[in-house]
């Protein structure tokens, strides 16, 4: 409960930025119409198939009979999440450690690093998907969708801003000033603070997904141990000397991140491994053997360079 009003709270506040800086540029009848063009693009834009993602990262759809364990798992997990159709299943010939999941709940796909597959075991692996599961039965997708659409209109009033700053600088020349300073500098900040509340509601939303993951799984410990093993295996040196900038592991102060700390979110797994959760999943630990076993990984060109 406290994640979801967190994440409320924070999309308001993404909305709130919004009205503001469309009452600046329009006046009150801006706000409404700012709203209504925000709900037609996320209820009407195109949106681009799952299955188009996938062919961008050049995965591969694993088979429901070939998949082994690791199929059988993602089946219990959808059916305990309450998902009409299991998410299909995809590999990322990548050798880094990622899991991501794309599309609504009742069309998902799940890709999964070759490079995952390879480090981690069935019961971290089991972990992990449940973590994406939640992701698609609380429809996280669309509601970081909808945070986009709106910090994406507020970026675009904010460009003008720079033209209302350029006729207020022709207007000193004359002695008139056309609109106030504090509106322009008010629009030209909207964007950054918009932003980092985006930010913060995927956070949140990380928190809740790993939360309800573990409790799909019914066993904490094997997310905690997925997490501590890709947070060794991916290391911080040299994201730390790199620029902070959104979606990348920082130094404190956490703002810029897009996900909260291993550490915390390790933190707040462990409060749950002290309440009743379902019965864990039955994970017999083997080999993971799969189709994903044949997956070439090779460094390949795409911009801005090689893509591994």
């Amino acid at each position: 409960m406290r994640n979801r009003l967190h994440s409320l709270l924070l999309l308001l506040g993404i909305g709130v930025v919004l009205s503001l800086s469309a009452m600046l540029v329009w006046g009150p009848s801006g706000v409404v119409w700012a709203l209504l063009a925000v709900a037609f693009l996320v209820l009407f834009a195109p949106r681009l198939p799952p299955e188009a993602v996938m062919r961008m990262y050049r995965a591969t759809e694993v088979h429901p009979r070939s998949a082994g364990q690791v199929g059988r798992i993602l089946e219990l997990l959808s059916e305990r999440a309450g998902l009409r159709k299991r998410p299909r299943l995809f590999v990322i010939p990548s050798s880094t450690l990622n899991a991501f999941a794309t599309g609504s709940p009742d069309n998902a796909n799940i890709a999964v690093t070759a490079g995952l597959l390879r480090t981690l075991n069935l019961r971290e692996l089991a972990g992990v998907l449940a973590h994406e599961v939640s992701h698609i039965r609380n429809n996280d997708l669309w509601v970081m969708g909808l945070a986009d659409a709106m910090s994406r209109f507020t970026q675009a009033l904010s460009t003008l801003a720079v033209i209302l700053a350029s006729f207020n600088i022709m207007g000193m020349l004359v002695g008139v000033i056309f609109v106030s300073w504090w509106a322009i500098l008010v629009l030209y900040l909207a964007p950054l603070v918009s932003s980092l509340l985006q930010l913060g509601l995927s956070r949140a939303r990380e928190y809740d997904a790993d939360l309800e993951g573990a409790l799909l799984t019914g066993d904490p410990q094997g997310l905690i141990s997925a997490l501590a093993k890709l947070e060794r295996y991916t290391g911080r040196f040299w994201e730390d000397l790199m620029f902070p900038v959104p979606g990348r592991r920082v130094p404190q102060p956490s703002l810029l991140r897009s996900h909260p700390s291993t550490e915390d979110r390790i933190a707040r797994l462990r409060e749950l491994e002290r309440k009743p959760t379902l019965p864990p999943i039955i994970i017999e630990e083997e080999p993971l053997v799969g189709p994903w076993q044949t997956v070439v990984v090779a460094p390949r060109l795409r911009w801005p360079g090689l893509w591994y």
